[in-house]
């Protein structure tokens, strides 16, 4: 949660009346997290704010589930996402999910056109890293552009539907199955963002807030238990006139997270940008290499025993893997040790600078691939290391 905004009509104190000029009273809705103990926003309706009938839900993602044969052996792992069929669709139907644990859900979407009905996720925060496209999310709370390497940002039970425009889209798209904020090593007591955090607040786009809207649409889905439940409004849903609270959209740029550099190479957890239960989000932007005379500015090879990391590559040279390009997933689960290909870490001495683009996790439990993950896996990868 970022800090506080207002926007419309709202009253001088929460949970008094607020009246439109015919004295008719408007209704309030709290958006909390964490019980009540949690951030929160406070919208005002129009209208009172409730579903009056309930329906066929129509729409939907494939809910992973464990895949009945054997597991996977031991392996680091490769998915080229890149070959999967584009399904196309809407949003809210397009995601394929591909790894996958208690806490997140790790999908790619390629969507082609606007979600026709609203959607809440009561099951966990979104998070999305658009590859390719752009468009607009829109909310009770207003609407966030986004475009080509941004990070968009859904709350947990926001009503919203997504926008896309006519360019090929390519998402990332990471569930959070509970909280998600930005790490507590980068804010002050207050809650601020430090002065030598990686990003500041200045860098996240926030909703545009027009008032009420009438799209001609009624109809919501809400996801919870990892089923799709439909609902239908009496009146348009967008009729929020005023809001303030912490709870919004919003995007972010992964080109505006300022990475850090050292003399000798630095552990991933200094480019940490986003964190949620039992995972860390991490951003890899074009940035200067270590400037010791003998760095080695290759990641180092190394036995993680506590998480299982995953790097989804998005643009630039990737100088520490073989065979990867954009939309390549690389896997590699705790317990067997991983780092550059054969020649990488060699080849980096006297490096100056590095153009990659990639999005990583680093996940506390295990994650698991579905059957789709597995269709484009690509099966020379773990000999590749010999």
């Amino acid at each position: 949660m970022l800090d506080r905004m207002v926007a419309g009509q709202i009253p001088a104190k929460p949970h008094t009346a607020l009246r439109d000029a015919g004295g008719r009273l408007r209704y309030e809705e709290c958006l909390t997290r964490d019980g009540f103990d949690g951030p929160f926003t406070i919208m005002y309706h129009a209208e009172r704010p409730h579903t009056a009938a309930v329906t066929s839900a129509g729409h939907g993602w494939e809910i992973p589930a464990p895949v009945d044969d054997k597991p996977l052996p031991l392996a680091r792992r490769h998915y080229r996402s890149q070959e999967l069929p584009r399904r196309g669709g809407p949003p809210l139907d397009a995601r394929v999910p591909l790894l996958f644990n208690p806490d997140v859900v790790i999908s790619v979407v390629y969507p082609d056109e606007a979600d026709p009905v609203y959607f809440a996720n009561g099951d966990g925060d979104d998070l999305f890293f658009v590859v390719e496209g752009g468009g607009v999310l829109r909310s009770v709370l207003g609407d966030v552009t986004f475009a080509a390497h941004d990070y968009v940002f859904v709350p947990k039970g926001l009503l919203h539907r997504f926008l896309p425009d006519d360019r090929p889209q390519i998402w990332l798209s990471i569930e959070c199955a509970a909280g998600f904020g930005l790490p507590r090593q980068w804010r002050n007591e207050v809650g601020q963002l430090r002065m030598d955090a990686p990003y500041s607040h200045r860098d996240f786009r926030r909703p545009v807030f027009a008032g009420p809207r009438d799209e001609g649409l009624r109809d919501l889905v809400i996801k919870r238990g990892d089923a799709f439940h439909g609902f239908q409004h009496a009146h348009a849903p967008l009729d929020v006139i005023g809001w303030d609270g912490t709870v919004y959209p919003w995007a972010f740029p992964i080109l505006n997270f300022q990475p850090r550099v050292g003399l000798i190479h630095l552990p991933p957890t200094v480019h940490g940008t986003f964190a949620t239960r039992g995972a860390l989000i991490c951003s890899f932007v074009p940035r200067p290499l270590d400037f010791h005379p003998d760095a080695i500015p290759c990641p180092y090879p190394h036995s993680s025993v506590g998480c299982d990391e995953i790097i989804f590559y998005c643009a630039g040279q990737f100088t520490s893997r073989k065979g990867v390009g954009p939309g390549s997933i690389s896997h590699h689960p705790a317990g067997v040790m991983h780092g550059p290909h054969p020649g990488a870490y060699e080849g980096s001495v006297g490096a100056k600078a590095t153009d990659e683009l990639a999005v990583m996790l680093d996940t506390y439990r295990p994650l698991q691939a579905t059957d789709a993950a597995r269709a484009v896996e690509d099966a020379e990868y773990h000999a590749s290391f010999g």
